[in-house]
């Protein structure tokens, strides 16, 4: 009886991973429909993403994250900061009295050479977060759409909402690519901005480079195009799949960048964005960027790009990491999603909540979402006890 329950739970993994068909709901309906059945259940989690994003911020709440086996829920970097960045973070402490402008500007001449574009096409920000919703609070302050992903980060879209804008969500294709035929139609008289993450979260999955280059030379002659890379260092081409190159010849393309992710400076809060001139001047003149980031904070940034040893380091070490989770899926029959990112997305047989209260159990901590009419798990990758430790907990969880 055992066998033939585990048959069924692996037959069930094979058939719902990538086979969830058409979509029967749009994302506004899920989260509708989610929000009114968390109200009526007295749900533990809390939904917070428009196509129904299941986050666990609440509970179960741990006395602090010490007490946690495995952090895998935020994206971060295990291995970060460098320690380049530790120690001049530390020195510039000493010089906190300061007004920061100077280094600033330093490290705006230090991306000016790396991205091959001008500095007055530079937009620093505390993350690239902070510059996504500058970005949606000046395109959408007198209406207007956002056409994206389905599902993609919500951060920009719900920024755009807020500001008085609206949004028009286009279905990701079967192997989980931006449908790029598909949002270039969705493009109207109204559309203030087409929104593209590349690699996408929290599928963790790329458009193909030259598709998506063609896209964005051609579509934003009608539109601007933001294109978001958090995750684009931890991607197999690297900065080779970047569309930073068109910003450089001058299109109307944004391009934003965060040193969140393979710099592990996530609590640092430091990104940037690159643009032509005079939409990033449109920016600035309703908030000044630079204004958020500490003089520590920039120090540590310019030293984590000179660390290029450390950064190759991490990337083997996450890729193991995602080896490791693939040889885990597998063994249980699951259909993962292949991750160009730092986190793994996978399919599970329980409701978002429930998963995340027995994870916990195991003192695991990850990230569950709801789209498509199906559930999944988004696992951040750890250091290898951490993963040691998220894999016992699947394992007696999944059986």
């Amino acid at each position: 009886m055992k066998n033939a329950k585990n048959n069924s739970r692996r037959e069930w993994f094979k058939k719902g991973a990538l086979a969830a068909g058409a979509l029967a709901l749009t994302p506004m309906d899920i989260w509708g429909k989610a929000v009114e059945e968390a109200s009526v259940k007295k749900q533990k989690f809390i939904f917070d993403a428009g196509y129904g994003g299941l986050n666990e911020f609440t509970p179960p709440k741990f006395p602090d994250l010490s007490t946690v086996k495995a952090r895998l829920l935020w994206n971060e970097n295990p291995y970060g900061p460098s320690p380049k960045a530790s120690i001049a973070f530390q020195k510039a402490v000493y010089e906190g009295n300061h007004y920061s402008w100077n280094s600033l500007g330093n490290l705006v001449d230090k991306i000016s050479k790396k991205e091959g574009v001008s500095p007055q096409q530079i937009m620093m920000g505390p993350g690239s977060s902070d510059l996504l919703e500058k970005t949606a609070m000046v395109y959408f302050k007198n209406g207007g759409n956002v056409v994206c992903g389905d599902p993609c980060y919500m951060s920009l879209v719900h920024v755009a909402k807020a500001s008085g804008g609206d949004w028009k969500p286009v279905k990701l294709t079967k192997d989980f690519q931006h449908d790029l035929e598909a949002m270039e139609a969705a493009i109207d008289k109204n559309t203030k901005l087409v929104y593209i993450t590349n690699p996408n979260n929290p599928t963790a999955t790329i458009t193909d480079t030259k598709k998506l280059y063609d896209f964005c030379e051609r579509v934003s002659e009608k539109v601007p195009i933001f294109i978001d890379e958090a995750y684009i260092e931890l991607s197999e081409g690297g900065l080779a799949n970047s569309m930073a190159p068109l910003v450089a010849k001058g299109k109307n393309i944004f391009v934003a960048r965060t040193f969140s992710k393979i710099y592990g400076m996530a609590g640092l809060r430091i990104g940037y964005m690159l643009g032509n001139a005079e939409s990033l001047k449109k920016i600035n003149e309703i908030t000044r960027g630079g204004m958020g980031i500490t003089g520590p904070t920039i120090a540590a940034a310019s030293a984590s790009m000179e660390d290029e040893v450390f950064l190759s380091e991490c990337k083997s070490k996450i890729t193991y990491a995602k080896k490791f989770t693939y040889n885990l899926l597998n063994e249980k029959g699951i259909n993962y999603l292949p991750s160009q990112t730092n986190f793994v997305l996978f399919p599970i047989p329980l409701k978002g909540d429930e998963f995340l209260e027995k994870i916990y159990e195991h003192k695991v901590v990850v990230r569950t979402f709801n789209f498509w009419d199906q559930d999944w798990c988004r696992v951040s990758m750890g250091t290898e006890e951490e993963m040691n430790y998220f894999a016992k907990a699947i394992n007696e969880i999944l059986v």
